[in-house]
């Protein structure tokens, strides 16, 4: 299905417990070329107050290993944490683009009514740097990102597959965790299960990093997974499920599920790349 970039490229896991999000710095080695993906920005809803810790370990990383950060990648507009894009953006000398996939115009469109945003809010993606569309490769130094639309969960929704290394946002989870909910605007348990297909094809050496986990206090979250592993034990994959299955279990699941903690201010922020503009998130109180 791809071609695979033989070689391996270093990842660095960053965990924030707050909102139970993975983000990553994913380098080569031979030229200290990275890219940041999936940011977090600390967020108090209770006083609408902004932080940067946890962007701060992505960055002081970042400057002690000597890296030159070309990419600041999202694997969708997050609906459960706000993106520390364009913080990270202004400190890094570097420069780097802020991407995102193209479905990021079709959850605008959605987001602008539903949240009642400005009449100018831009609903064409310009607000990132770059759009992504299936099949687009983007220089990494000696590596290649290569963009895989993953749509289901949302409709801008990608993979970032990077030598053995695949990047696959809220896809699929910890194998005792199951997969993504499909009950957001524009997203399909069908295509959910297209895009899975797509993961568990691929070799199974292939190293598969998670967005997101929710152990129990007495377990570390896991980061990382593999296709065999998901084809083999995901709760909700295993056994050969077949899409109308998949399709009824996820409506179900989805049904009973409640709404993410920061759903509105991640949305309001994360659908601007990052920008920190919105004033029902915050009136510049920063912690």
């Amino acid at each position: 299905m791809v071609d695979m970039d033989s070689r391996t490229p270093h990842v660095e896991r960053f965990f924030d417990p707050v909102t139970a999000t993975f983000s990553y710095v994913v380098s080569d080695p031979s030229s200290g070329v990275a890219a940041i993906i999936d940011p977090v920005l600390d967020y108090d809803p209770a006083v609408r107050k902004l932080a940067t810790h946890s962007a701060q370990c992505l960055l002081d990383y970042v400057l002690l290993q000597g890296l030159q950060v070309r990419w600041i990648l999202e694997t969708h507009a997050h609906a459960d944490h706000l993106s520390s894009a364009q913080w990270l953006k202004q400190q890094l000398s570097s420069s780097p683009r802020v991407a995102i996939g193209n479905g990021i115009r079709e959850v605008q469109q959605t987001f602008k009514q539903r949240l009642a945003l400005e009449p100018d809010f831009a609903t064409d993606g310009s607000q990132f740097d770059q759009l992504l569309s299936d099949g687009d490769r983007l220089p990494l130094g000696g590596f290649e990102i290569e963009v895989i639309a993953t749509p289901g969960h949302t409709p801008d929704s990608v993979s970032y597959l990077i030598g053995d290394a695949i990047f696959v946002g809220d896809t699929v989870f910890a194998p005792y965790y199951g997969t993504a909910r499909c009950d957001f605007p524009g997203g399909d348990a069908r295509e959910l299960y297209a895009s899975i297909q797509k993961i568990l094809a691929l070799p199974d050496s292939m190293r598969i990093f998670l967005c997101h986990d929710y152990p129990p206090p007495s377990q570390a979250p896991q980061h990382l997974s593999s296709p065999p592993e998901q084809r083999d034990c995901n709760v909700h994959l295993k056994g050969g499920i077949d899409v109308e299955a998949f399709a009824t279990m996820r409506r179900a699941r989805d049904a009973k599920l409640s709404a993410p903690r920061l759903l509105e201010p991640s949305l309001r922020v994360n659908i601007r790349a990052g920008h920190v503009s919105d004033p029902l998130v915050s009136r510049d109180h920063w912690m």
